[in-house]
């Protein structure tokens, strides 16, 4: 329950916020959280932190018209969320997807905050995107409409203002597009404008498979806490993209079995483990349906197109898809089957309800702000390999996102035990993430 000076700010904040649920469950989440911290600073209160912190300092929404390859026109509608830049420059992905909209863009921005200041490295939060699919669009489809957004959206962002980066329905094509416009029109070539760019123009090793990585390194340090890791562990993981399929690919390099992926049409089971060079082929290469995975593994594998992945039995759990993916009835179930660990390589693909029945059943359980923090980190990576004109190795790289997943594991669980919840990566991450942009803010004054 929250005091009553949390519950007239929350209220505020979702008055001000109407019809955005998806925003609104975020700000909840974190308000949970802060009533151990009001009673320790009130000067937060006295300074409007909150209320400011939920406040974006610059929302932009604007038209994206571009031409299809029929000539007709098109219209889409784009999004940049500039939510906070206490830390740092803004930073924060791109998602191009027909369900984007203002509130959804504002929840990823929002958690974007408390994940970015968890990295403990210097970058604010934000986040962007547009209600367009690439999925089934040419090239050149894409290609225009990249060049359309990136003409409105280049008088918003720089290397030291506002550095966005790719997301659901954003990879390399599109980058690429976007990277070429923003050259084109600003007659620079500025590298650390966009990270998750190709590695032979400024991108870094390591980003590709960061998310997943990260969220795989969370689980292990989770597991390791309670004596215990990933070796030997069945791990069901849903989704079958970027983060996904290196979720995957982290947890057979630690001696984990991955059994299952799945996209919008069903799921896939392998009792022998993921093969994951013939996902990635089908994937990453032909953007074919998980359905095809099953049909080349012949009898091996089995695919599924109703029910949910989550009635898989398996030790750890990696939610790699969307948001609110999984739900009360997956939580019981997965608890029922035994689920031990639970990390999240989305951003909150686990309901409120799901929360809770894994933190009452005692399930260690790594929410998305912290446990899916390394492909924001590996992103700052390669701004700084951007800033010195350097490039660094994949074990270089990787032994540098490792080390960031340990310590914000290490950070979670010491701010846990501070405010007697040990154990609570939800809580820990929620506050040492909120203090370190909360200090910022108050030593900058009412702005």
């Amino acid at each position: 329950m929250l005091d009553s000076t949390l519950q007239a700010t929350l209220d505020g904040v979702l008055a001000r916020n109407p019809g955005e649920p998806e925003f609104h469950q975020a700000v909840r989440e974190v308000f949970d959280s802060l009533a151990v911290v009001q009673e320790r600073h009130p000067e937060y209160h006295d300074m409007a932190i909150l209320t400011r912190l939920c406040e974006p300092e610059r929302q932009i929404i604007f038209r994206v018209p571009w031409v299809d390859d029929r000539g007709n026109v098109q219209v889409n509608r784009g999004f940049r969320v500039e939510f906070n830049s206490a830390l740092g420059p803004y930073k924060g992905g791109l998602r191009f997807r027909e369900s984007v909209n203002l509130g959804i863009i504002k929840f990823l921005g929002f958690e974007q905050i408390f994940k970015n200041s968890l990295t403990g490295l210097p970058i604010g939060g934000g986040k962007g995107g547009s209600d367009f699919d690439p999925a089934g669009k040419s090239d050149g489809e894409v290609m225009r409409f990249c060049q359309s957004f990136m003409t409105e959206l280049h008088r918003h962002i720089g290397e030291h203002t506002d550095v966005p980066a790719g997301d659901i329905g954003v990879g390399a094509r599109e980058i690429g597009y976007l990277f070429g416009q923003y050259k084109r029109l600003t007659n620079r070539y500025e590298a650390g404008v966009l990270t998750g760019k190709g590695l032979d123009w400024g991108g870094s090793l390591v980003r590709k498979e960061a998310t997943g990585y990260g969220a795989t390194i969370f689980a292990q340090e989770m597991l390791g806490a309670r004596g215990t890791s990933v070796e030997g562990r069945r791990t069901v993981v849903s989704g079958s993209g970027n983060v996904a399929i290196y979720a995957i690919e982290k947890v057979q390099q630690l001696g984990g079995i991955a059994i299952t992926a799945s996209d919008s049409s069903g799921y896939v089971i392998d009792e022998d483990g993921i093969d994951l060079e013939l996902l990635k082929q089908i994937k990453e290469v032909e953007r074919g349906r998980i359905s095809e995975y099953a049909e080349r593994r012949g009898g091996r594998s089995r695919f599924v197109s109703d029910g949910s992945v989550w009635n898989v039995p398996g030790d750890v759990a990696l939610p790699c898809a969307t948001q609110n993916e999984l739900h009360e009835r997956d939580a019981k179930k997965l608890v029922e089957n035994g689920v031990i660990a639970v990390s999240e390589g989305a951003n909150m693909p686990c309901t409120p309800t799901a929360v809770e029945i894994f933190r009452d059943a005692g399930v260690a359980f790594g929410p998305g702000k912290a446990a899916n923090a390394g492909g924001v980190a590996t992103s700052a990576l390669e701004m700084q390999q951007n800033a010195s004109r350097d490039a660094w190795t994949f074990d270089y790289t990787e032994e540098r996102l490792t080390d960031i997943m340990r310590q914000i594991h290490t950070n979670c669980l010491e701010t846990a035990e501070e405010f007697g919840r040990p154990g609570d990566y939800v809580l820990g991450a929620n506050v040492a993430g909120f203090r370190k942009v909360a200090d910022a803010m108050m030593a900058f004054g009412v702005i």
